[in-house]
């Protein structure tokens, strides 16, 4: 009896065993008799590696016109290979699935080849091992994705960007451990979530400069035993350098870590994000109401309205994070060389890349429809939000700030002892706490008035948040990882 197969995703057929039909492999010839059904469903990686066709294709024609240009190939076999490799790309492209017995997208396109060019498919694989093949292709495919999470990332980020420019000048309390701090600008709160997208958008850019170096030419382990040009694949492939050590170019999967990494974070600062909205969704604060086409309803509680885009965002970093665990782990047991359990590091990638590209449309949608209560915002400000201002105003009246600090902390006392604000204490109760607070000491107690005197670079102040706002929208104009030239995402 046959061992279960994987269930494949959309669109990829299962593999059965090697009995039920014949086999196009690129090795075996040393083999006596076929792999065991029971290898074959832990071997098989079709189901994971087939969205790298796009790449697979390209980098193929890349290497044929290399070996022709070594003179491994005449010009009609290399334009022959090229050509029947066009034919392979346009059979994927409208639909074409793997068939029962294709390895890996690698034996696939070698077959579908055969049966395009002939006998002369034969010569492709020539000084090219499926270690530094699958190596560039993972390489192209993480390059392409970084562009399509940089592009999602900035999505985000110009959202976020126009609703702190339709915030004009409205207050709301910052917290520090969940107790309320002190007055902020609500566009200075909203753009606290800009920057840590920026950074990300940085890292994001910098994955892709790591994975874009070219394996191709490095063979299995050993290099390549022919006279190819890898600086002719280099540019033909979009790269922008070659590896230095064919050991170590095909057991390489920093770029992963590094984009896994970069992923990670990406959902710690969803998720936090997302926390701060939920949380001001809440009844409780009311500073935000969710729009209906990016909340659900509950099966029971008519009334609800809950925002499962913005909760499933806190779920992302953890899986994210889970990927980039299990791939650092799978690393540090290896040894040097290639070794099969790098065929792991595709369906790490390609889950949180998926992923992410889930969640980020989902959070836009919801942060560009956002309906803000500015109303509740600064009815949240109260005046002991505004202690701080008030021992300022006292050390711009020449009084050491650890005095300050102590007479206004008397002060804070009296008042909730009395259970009234701060403001409502009078002049001569001021007074008491220090001398210095009976006159004047009123305009300590305006939001709009502690927000205007933190003008410093970063700070709150009116003229500070359009300055961090002109920042923020030249950030935007900024591209990170290029496009190039290179193919789109192809959906497993």
């Amino acid at each position: 009896m046959s061992a279960p197969t994987a269930t494949p995703p959309a669109g990829v057929t299962t593999v059965p065993t090697h009995a039920t039909a014949p086999s196009h492999r690129l090795w075996g010839g040393r083999f006596s008799r076929g792999a065991a059904a029971e290898f074959e469903a832990l071997n098989f990686s079709i189901e994971t590696d087939f969205r790298l066709w796009p790449h697979d294709v390209r980098a193929s024609q890349a290497w044929a016109v290399a070996l022709w240009n070594a003179g491994v190939l005449t010009l009609d076999e290399s334009q022959a290979i090229e050509r029947g490799l066009d034919r392979v790309g346009e059979r994927l492209a409208a639909g074409e699935q793997p068939a029962p017995t294709d390895e890996d997208v690698h034996t696939m396109i070698d077959r579908m080849l055969h049966e395009e060019a002939g006998t002369v498919a034969s010569k492709l694989h020539t000084g090219r091992s499926r270690n530094d093949q699958v190596a560039t292709d993972t390489r192209l495919w993480t390059m392409d994705a970084c562009t399509h999470v940089d592009s999602a990332l900035r999505d985000l980020q110009a959202a976020i960007v126009a609703q702190a420019e339709s915030l004009g000048d409205a207050v709301m309390p910052a917290y520090t451990h969940m107790q309320r701090a002190q007055p902020v600008l609500a566009a200075h709160w909203l753009l606290s979530h800009f920057w840590p997208l920026d950074r990300d958008r940085g890292r994001i850019a910098a994955a892709a400069r790591s994975a874009a170096t070219l394996p191709l030419g490095s063979g299995a382990v050993a290099g390549c035993a022919f006279p190819i040009s890898r600086v002719l694949l280099q540019g033909s492939l979009g790269f922008a350098a070659l590896s230095r050590n064919s050991m170590d170019a095909v057991a390489d999967r920093d770029f992963a870590v590094e984009l896994l990494f970069a992923l990670t974070l990406v959902g710690t600062h969803l998720s936090r994000l997302g926390e701060d909205l939920v949380m001001y969704g809440t009844s409780e604060f009311g500073f935000v109401e969710f729009d209906e086409a990016f909340s659900s309803g509950s099966s029971m509680m008519p009334q609800k309205r809950n925002p499962d885009a913005l909760e499933l965002a806190r779920a992302s970093g953890a899986r994210a994070l889970g990927e980039l665990t299990a791939l650092l782990v799978t690393l540090k047991g290896l040894p040097s060389g290639y070794n099969k359990d790098l065929q792991d590091d595709k369906r790490a990638l390609f889950t949180s890349v998926d992923a992410l590209l889930r969640v980020l449309p989902a959070v836009t949608g919801s942060v560009a429809t956002l309906r803000f209560r500015t109303d509740r915002m600064a009815a949240a400000i109260s005046s002991g939000t505004l202690a701080t201002d008030v021992a300022d105003l006292l050390v711009r009246r020449g009084v050491p700030f650890r005095d300050a600090h102590a007479a206004v902390g008397r002060l804070v006392r009296q008042a909730e002892v009395a259970g009234v604000e701060l403001s409502a204490l009078s002049p001569k109760e001021l007074g008491a706490a220090h001398p210095l607070l009976e006159d004047g000491a009123r305009d300590a107690f305006s939001a709009q008035h502690s927000v205007g005197r933190r003008e410093v670079d970063g700070g709150t102040g009116p003229r500070a948040v359009q300055a961090q706002l002109a920042a923020a929208r030249a950030s935007l104009a900024e591209k990170r990882a290029k496009p190039g030239n290179l193919p789109e995402l192809a959906e497993g």
